[in-house]
């Protein structure tokens, strides 16, 4: 497979033989990391950000009680901390969901990277504003959708980041979330997470089997979940000059 960053930046626009050369050499370094192994741990002021290039993490916080809320997920060709670049310590913690392939990507080759390629350097940034964008969408359905809207809308938000990078497969997708973690995700139980998944499963929408999951009809999901994919500016260009 491609390298899946690379993919994912040239949606804002092409890169140079040049610039996809820089990032080809600063994700060489690569670890692998098992399911609920801690990738980036929470409170840490690590010296590389972490590429995912194959598998699912998570991203999350704890309670003072220990209780987790999981804030993000990410999927291949996502940094999942490349705000560690100039945040320190970390107020949250990765870890894989899944087996990992993770490229560690050294915060001094990120500032050679802003001093010599200003271009690669926006579409760097924007990636991080759109990471922000999602944390925006995520609390207005946290606060303002019911839980069936919530998990319809994830999932239609899951299908449109995995179809960026080449992971779909027609209509259906690799989905190795449990009903745990979602519910880590969207303040739900198991229980109302199973209940949620079942309806959309009774009207139609999705199929499971085992862990892909497919979309029997796309256009019935997003309008269950009021989605619109504006927010995660897959196609939005960048200025080179």
């Amino acid at each position: 497979m491609a390298n899946p960053l690379i993919r994912k930046l040239e949606q804002h626009g092409p890169l140079s033989e040049e610039e996809r050369h820089v990032l080809e050499q600063i994700t060489f370094r690569t670890v692998i990391y098992q399911p609920r192994e801690e990738i980036v741990p929470e409170g840490s002021s690590p010296t590389h950000s972490s590429l995912i290039l194959s598998g699912f993490a998570i991203r999350h916080n704890h309670s003072p009680d220990g209780k987790r809320q999981i804030t993000a997920f990410h999927v291949p060709g996502d940094f999942a901390d490349l705000h560690s670049f100039l945040l320190k310590p970390l107020d949250d913690g990765v870890a894989a969901l899944t087996t990992c392939k993770v490229a560690n990507v050294p915060h001094s080759d990120l500032k050679e990277i802003t001093k010599n390629y200003p271009y690669l350097t926006r579409v760097l940034w924007l990636s991080t504003l759109i990471d922000g964008a999602v944390h925006r969408v995520w609390m207005t359905t946290l606060g303002r959708m019911e839980a069936r809207e919530r998990l319809a809308h994830f999932l239609c938000e899951l299908r449109d980041r995995l179809q960026s990078v080449g992971l779909m497969r027609d209509d259906s997708y690799d989905m190795p979330i449990t009903q745990e973690q979602l519910g880590d995700a969207f303040g739900m139980s198991t229980v109302h997470v199973n209940r949620v998944l079942q309806e959309l499963r009774a009207d139609d929408l999705i199929t499971s089997s085992g862990k892909t999951l497919i979309i029997n009809d796309l256009e019935g999901l997003q309008r269950q979940a009021q989605y619109t994919p504006d927010y995660l500016h897959i196609n939005q260009k960048v200025e080179r000059d």
